[in-house]
């Protein structure tokens, strides 16, 4: 028996000291450092919301606002969880490339409304046309569908067919299409065009793997017609892919150029990306365009050629969206979009705009409206960081990439402004009664000359379409927004008839960014004439430090 007792004693105090000794252990971890205990009590918490809220709620939708809750804690507006249908469409906009039938589609008066249909698709092959309106695919009405939904159902498969009815302005009845699915590959450059007679101008719309490749093909072509100066147009470009925009970058810089530095908490995130192969356009000055739309790899871009010294940057500062996502694959087809570092231009600037600064690019309060109804906001260099280019010129830091050169739309008068602001009243009615109106009017009048302009007459008619639809509106108003209106219907025009090209071509003579960046290459033959014309405009040198903080923005704050 004694021999049992000391076998069974101390077992039973091991037993014991490891049951209470674990008790007493995580009785005194903090209990948000314990993650045993908050991913119990995050279950409990879920099954007796999910057993006895007044409302029924499944678990699974408990379990999605808890995702949603922790990424909206972070306060970060980049961290995003995306769904299997959310990844997907962020896939085909990156990677460029979908099965469907090529139309750019919109809703309009609760239909499903064409656009556009893109060149070389299965759409414009067709014949569908902007302004048709897909009543039935597959049998099912489209009254009330989304985008997103029916964006969904026309993709599909390359090689599939699809039924579709469109209405169509001028038929009584609805007309059956069957399309069959190809692929389609979303362009980052839409067109090229000779902005003035030597000056190319090229549009990039967004990064994919292909972007840095069409650049190319747009520019070697308007090369081959005598093309001497370059203008990149990165406004209203959102951004994409890394990897693209170090490519893009690549086109203009030689071997072995920093062009943007990535730094996180762990090490993995930090490394410095370079170029790789030799300059495409050596000595050949290039004018860049950016706005408060333009982000993420936009500003990899415009920062590192601002660095360099290889381009002007011509506009007003861009967003200031600085920051690495990585994506991280999920059960279910699901993806976590995670930040997990910054991005640094090869002087050592912080793209992020800080969070103090509300994660927008440096302006003053307020601002006015362009002629296009776009904001216009005055953007201020007082107090900013200061850092210097490679040859010694003065760039500002403090988030976003601020131009060479502060340029301005031109902007709406008081007056023009309060007219316009009846107008949107109307809400969606007013856009979706111009766009029917520019159909129509594009149908009625198929010989219009390519400089056309709007007319008195076609004002009143516009005012007579907006009167029956109900717009509580006065032919004052019309004469009053007239600018403002002529601009988005010739705009709506020309693209109506010959694309975007046909629209950039009309709007042009509206755009004093493109307007000052001609000027400033059909005087440059050379990157460094280029910089010292702008330091004239700008009364800050070439090279070295700004006597006057602040002078760019002055400078063009004063222009009329």
């Amino acid at each position: 028996m004694k021999v049992r007792r000391s076998v069974l004693a101390p077992a039973a105090v091991v037993a014991l000291a490891m049951l209470t000794g674990g008790w007493f252990l995580q009785r005194g971890v903090r209990q948000e450092q314990n993650v045993y205990l908050q991913v119990r009590l995050l279950q409990e918490v879920v099954s007796h919301i999910a057993d006895k809220y007044v409302k029924e709620i499944r678990p699974g939708e408990l379990y999605d606002l808890a995702i949603e809750g922790l990424i909206r804690g972070l306060g970060d507006p980049n961290t995003s969880f995306l769904s299997a249908d959310e990844w997907e469409n962020l896939r085909i906009r990156t990677e460029g490339e979908y099965g469907g039938l090529g139309i750019e589609i919109g809703e309009r008066n609760g239909w499903i409304t064409v656009i556009t249909p893109l060149p070389g698709t299965p759409a414009e092959r067709a014949g569908l046309r902007a302004g048709d309106r897909i009543v039935d695919v597959s049998g099912q009405s489209t009254e009330g569908w989304s985008t997103e939904k029916a964006a969904q159902v026309l993709r599909g498969p390359r090689g599939t067919a699809v039924e579709i009815k469109i209405e169509r302005l001028g038929f009584e009845e609805a007309i059956p299409f069957r399309l069959v699915r190809d692929q389609i590959h979303v362009r980052s450059v839409p067109f090229y065009s000779e902005a003035a007679p030597g000056i190319g101008y090229v549009p990039l719309r967004q990064f994919s793997e292909t972007s840095a490749e069409e650049l190319d093909a747009a520019l070697t072509a308007l090369k081959k017609r005598g093309m001497h100066g370059i203008i990149l147009d990165l406004r209203d470009n959102p951004g994409g892919l890394l990897e693209s925009g170090v490519a893009v970058t690549d086109l203009f810089l030689g071997r072995e150029f920093p062009v943007v530095e990535t730094r996180g908490r762990i090490p993995s995130a930090n490394q410095v990306l370079r170029t790789s192969r030799p300059d495409a356009y050596a000595g050949m000055p290039i004018v860049v365009l950016v706005n408060g739309a333009s982000a993420s790899a936009s500003e990899i871009v415009a920062g590192a050629l601002q660095d360099h010294d290889r381009a002007l940057l011509v506009g007003s500062t861009s967003f200031g969206k600085g920051s690495v996502q990585t994506l991280f694959p999920l059960s279910g087809g699901h993806v976590l979009k995670l930040t997990t570092g910054l991005w640094y231009t090869p002087v050592g600037r912080s793209i992020q705009v800080p969070v103090e600064a509300e994660r927008r690019p440096p302006v003053e309060e307020g601002g006015t409206f362009s002629v296009s109804g776009d904001l216009v906001s005055r953007v201020d260099t007082a107090g900013r960081e200061h850092f210097k280019t490679m040859s010694g010129r003065l760039v500002y830091g403090g988030g976003g990439i601020t131009p060479d050169l502060i340029v301005y739309l031109d902007t709406l008068t008081q007056d023009e402004e309060t007219a316009v602001r009846e107008l949107n009243r109307m809400g969606s009615r007013f856009w979706e009664t111009l766009f029917n109106f520019t159909v129509r009017y594009v149908q009625e009048n198929p010989n219009l000359p390519p400089e056309f302009r709007v007319t008195d007459a076609v004002r009143r008619e516009l005012f007579a379409a907006l009167q029956k639809a109900g717009g509580q509106v006065t032919q004052d108003v019309v004469d009053r927004a007239s600018r403002y209106l002529d601009y988005h219907l010739e705009a709506m025009i020309a693209s109506q008839r010959a694309g975007a090209e046909g629209e950039f071509r009309h709007t042009a003579r509206h755009d004093r960014q493109l307007q000052d960046a001609i000027e400033l290459l059909q005087r440059a033959n050379s990157p460094e004439a280029l910089f010292a014309i702008a330091a004239q405009r700008t009364g800050r040198p070439a090279g070295g430090v700004d006597a006057a903080p602040g002078a760019a923005a002055a400078e063009a704050s004063r222009r009329p």
